[in-house]
């Protein structure tokens, strides 16, 4: 432990919350005097006193001590941890479990007094010495409200369901009451959530039809039904979601936008809502961002040794345009927040115009696109580059002016970054073209191009290994003469009959250089710009979907279904 955190540590509190600004020399004073009378802790004190509200009290203290808090306001119910932690244990100790992380073998839980070791010895007691305790600070009527709301209720799907169908929900979606969280459909909302983020979801659709509501998740990019409720509990869910994410519960034809944030497994996780009336009523879909899922380091990528040595060589450069294409959905994002995270030090301004911010990243001033304010992506650009940036994310280039502006930027010494919708790295060039932007503008600014897809992971655990028929050879470029053994999926309880679990990334990388442009600046077509390609040795996507299947990674039927391979046949 470093000396700056000790001396923190070791400072009264009193005197930190007066150096933080939270409490004056008055109130602390007052607040001496009465501690000294009362004899309680000084935190609940300068409470009972209105001095300062428990829930600063707690982040300060957090602060103070160097842990996390936990708002408990924000808090997703698990269940499980429920179940593991009695009630009486929890109200005699003055702690909430918040979470069971199982892969990590975790128990999560909100606590006063991190410093009780009567109760950390109980609660390593009721799940095991093989599992960790992780602390989080909350304050004690936090944990006493969360204690009277959660315990004793249903937070199980199919058991809040019971209750609906019994009938006790009485109107419950308007948020109305003393206890909300005692609303079968607040609950059930809160379990869909958590269900969704604990399968790795990265949409939830709810879908009205004409006499029942279907609820499909995204996992690993494809649509799975995973319930079917009676129409009747739709109003009531949707006005719930629409409480949530701040969206206007009065209107129900006119498409609205909306985001919320809740607390899973100790962790933040972001919901962005968005509603569009339907011929059965109101279809809503929230798409999950998952800060812990956001970031994922550029050696994390699983590129191939040439790949990742290209890219690096493309970020080496200090100016130009680099972008990523690809259809909704593909990982672009996750692409460029891996490429900023790399790039991202003290000594760089790093900044970047999305819509909206999608990750928090530290140290990266981050700006959304403001419609009300009149901020779109090319008067973004024109307001970033007034702040000496050194790298610029721009999040997509729609039209001629953000096209114009991110080229400019370049052409002024900066690192663009920005995505692209079109199909493969070499068709990005005419896609920039058709936009308006001049050949000999082009030439030259350009960095270099990523064209990318998400494939699912074949399950590790139930995969199936066979030798490539002669047709499967083709398609993966390769002779019949000797078939490779490549995997086949099947479907196991671990992946959930699904045969895969988790996704990765295909990628064609094209590195724009001197003989490129040239060709671009004579506006040469799209075949002689893919004649270079190929004769430069470019791994398109189909070359390195290949690669993934012939590892094992994925199976050629999963690869067929994102990357076209028609060509091949």
């Amino acid at each position: 432990m470093n000396a700056p955190l000790d001396a923190t540590r070791a400072m009264p509190m009193g005197r930190f919350l007066v150096g933080l600004g939270v409490l004056t020399e008055d109130q602390l004073r007052i607040a001496l005097l009465e501690q000294g009378r009362m004899r309680r802790r000084l935190g609940r004190v300068l409470v009972d006193l209105d001095f300062v509200a428990e829930p600063a009290l707690r982040d300060a203290l957090a602060l103070k001590l160097g842990m996390p808090s936990a708002d408990l306001a924000r808090l997703a119910v698990d269940a499980a941890a429920l179940e593991v932690i009695p009630s009486e244990l929890a109200r005699r100790h003055h702690f909430f479990p918040l979470a069971l992380d199982r892969h990590r073998r975790r128990l999560i839980v909100a606590m006063a007094d991190a410093d009780d070791v009567v109760a950390l010895d109980r609660l390593r007691g009721c799940v095991g010495p093989e599992w960790d305790v992780d602390v989080r600070l909350a304050g004690e009527s936090e944990i006493r409200r969360a204690i009277d709301q959660h315990y004793g209720r249903e937070f199980a799907i199919d058991g809040i369901l019971r209750e609906l169908e019994t009938g006790q929900s009485d109107a419950a979606a308007t948020g109305a009451g003393a206890d909300e969280h005692a609303q079968p459909v607040v609950r059930l909302v809160a379990a869909l959530l958590t269900d969704a983020v604990e399968r790795g979801a990265s949409d939830i659709h709810f879908e009205p039809e004409q006499n029942f509501l279907r609820i499909r998740y995204r996992i690993d990019g494809v649509l799975r039904q995973v319930r079917a409720l009676r129409k009747a509990c739709w109003p009531a869910i949707a006005v719930r979601i629409k409480v949530l994410a701040k969206m206007n519960i009065a209107e129900t034809r006119a498409p609205q936008d909306g985001r919320f944030s809740m607390v899973f497994a100790g962790r933040p996780v972001d919901f962005r809502a968005a509603s569009l009336v339907t011929t059965h009523g109101e279809n809503i879909v929230l798409r999950v961002l998952d800060r812990e899922k956001g970031i994922v380091p550029l050696a994390d990528l699983g590129l191939a040794e040439e790949q990742l040595a290209m890219l690096q060589r493309m970020m080496a450069r200090p100016e130009g345009l680099v972008l990523v294409t690809g259809p909704t959905g593909s990982g672009k994002t996750t692409t460029l927040y891996s490429i900023l995270h790399q790039l991202n030090r003290e000594s760089v301004n790093v900044m970047t115009l999305e819509d909206p911010v999608e990750y928090p990243l530290a140290q990266v001033r981050q700006t959304s696109i403001n419609e009300a304010a009149k901020l779109d992506f090319s008067g973004g650009i024109r307001a970033i580059l007034r702040q000496d940036p050194d790298v610029i994310l721009v999040g997509e280039i729609r039209d001629e002016d953000t096209a114009r502006m991110a080229l400019r930027a370049a052409m002024t010494g900066h690192q663009v970054y920005s995505t692209l919708h079109s199909n493969s790295a070499v068709g990005a060039i005419p896609r920039l073209l058709d936009m308006g932007i001049a050949p000999e503008f082009l030439a030259g600014n350009l960095t270099g191009i990523i064209a990318q897809r998400l494939v699912r992971r074949v399950c590790a655990h139930c995969r199936e290994l066979h030798p490539a028929t002669a047709a499967e050879c083709r398609l993966l470029g390769m002779a019949g003469d000797q078939p490779p053994m490549i995997a086949r999926a099947v479907g196991c309880s671990r992946c959930d009959g699904q045969g895969y679990r988790g996704r990765l990334a295909v990628m064609e990388i094209l590195r724009v250089d001197g003989e490129f442009d040239e060709l671009i600046a004579r506006g040469a077509t799209v075949r002689e710009l893919l004649r270079l390609s190929v004769a430069k040795r470019v791994a398109t996507l189909a070359d390195d979907g290949a690669r993934r299947v012939l590892d094992g990674s994925t199976t050629i039927d999963e690869l067929a279904r994102v990357v076209d391979l028609t060509e091949r046949m």
